[in-house]
């Protein structure tokens, strides 16, 4: 009886969990898609790889939300079963209120492995297979972009600007601008058009002239018709990966090499993995090995509900109590997550924090449970 009425208490705070953290996900998923969109309107991707580039962001967000969506579930459901009477059929069973806590503190701890899992693996890995999506992707928007009176930098290393776009979306008084370092070169058209030609974009420009600068010399010469290939160029949108979508044992890696390697810079140049980047390390590890600790910790918080009965009077305002000692244990969490991560101390001090309080709380309840 006693492990039937466990694994519905289980059944209803997973629940409950799951159908938060999927509600919650979806709306931040749909937020920070909008924030997305310059990859369509700005850097001339297709919508495809807007929508995988996206789609792959999930776990990102399931994973910080985890804390903060099992604290309002794990707070609405002793609370339900306050009101319902329902913890009255686990105290008439036998169930010493230490047992229906640490049943809770045993779900935290496999939600807090199931973090470390999310965290260290599952996000990296598809936020490194979005980056793919825009590395590997063509600028299939490029033509959508283009706009009267204004510079179009969609591209690396190119720069074209517009003077009129015609209604047979045809373009009139081009300039081109694909200059690198070592010479110029600048183009102006009458007219042109992108087609597509063995899956390439093609901008095929009419009457008009090509002036090449090499050094102290000045070429110029006119065309009736040329063919200015458009698929040589990348995007200009940031294709390296960023530190959060690098491996968990990249970035161990990264980390050891600050004090073992002798020029403290890791063999991964493209990593971005240098001495200036130690604060972004220790901000990520933190957020992938230590910050899942706070789960514990909130559940322990959340737990002092059992103590006084629903129709104590002091029961309301020690309800708003706890409430706001668990928010201020996440708040802690997030914000100091920044201000911590700039040396070793400190990042071994976010560890403890949370172990100490975890440690007082639980034996504190003890002794409240034992007195009531």
């Amino acid at each position: 009886m006693k492990k039937l009425i466990f694994r519905k208490i289980n059944k209803d705070t997973i629940g409950f969990f799951l159908v938060m953290s999927l509600t919650f996900g979806l709306i931040v998923w749909t937020l920070q898609a909008v924030n997305y969109l310059d990859y369509v309107t700005q850097d001339g991707h297709g919508l495809k790889t807007y929508f995988m580039y996206t789609l792959h962001n999930f776990p990102k967000i399931i994973h910080r939300i985890i804390p903060f969506v099992f604290f309002i579930s794990l707070f609405f459901i002793i609370t339900n079963y306050e009101f319902k009477n329902e913890l009255l059929i686990f105290w008439t069973h036998g169930i010493s209120k230490l047992k229906f806590v640490n049943n809770f503190i045993l779900l935290s701890i496999f939600l807090l492995l199931f973090q470390i899992i999310v965290g260290c693996i599952v996000s990296p890995l598809f936020q490194f297979k979005a980056r793919l999506f825009l590395k590997n992707s063509e600028i299939n928007f490029f033509s959508s972009l283009i706009k009267e009176g204004k510079f179009i930098n969609a591209v690396e290393g190119l720069t074209i600007f517009i003077n009129n776009k015609n209604l047979d979306n045809s373009f009139s008084n081009i300039f081109i601008d694909d200059s690198s370092k070592s010479n110029t070169r600048m183009i102006y058209a009458s007219k042109g058009v992108i087609v597509d030609e063995d899956n390439k974009k093609i901008f095929k420009l009419y009457s008009g002239k090509v002036i090449n600068k090499d050094k102290s010399k000045i070429n110029v010469f006119e065309f009736e018709q040329i063919d200015f290939s458009l698929s040589e160029y990348s995007t200009s949108t940031i294709l390296v990966p960023k530190i959060q979508e690098l491996s968990t044992t990249k970035i161990l890696k990264c980390y050891l090499s600050f004090y073992h390697s002798k020029n403290n810079i890791f063999t991964e140049q493209s990593s971005n993995c240098e001495i200036n980047s130690e604060k972004v390390i220790n901000q990520e590890l933190i957020k992938r090995l230590i910050k899942p600790f706070y789960i514990p910790l909130i559940t322990i918080v959340c737990c002092f509900l059992v103590i006084l009965p629903k129709n104590d009077s002091r029961y309301l305002k020690a309800r708003r109590i706890i409430f706001l000692l668990a928010f201020s244990v996440l708040l802690i969490s997030e914000t100091t997550l920044r201000y911590l991560a700039s040396s070793n101390f400190t990042v071994y001090v976010y560890l403890i924090f949370p172990c100490i309080f975890f440690l007082c709380a639980y034996i504190f309840l003890i002794k409240k449970i034992k007195n009531v």
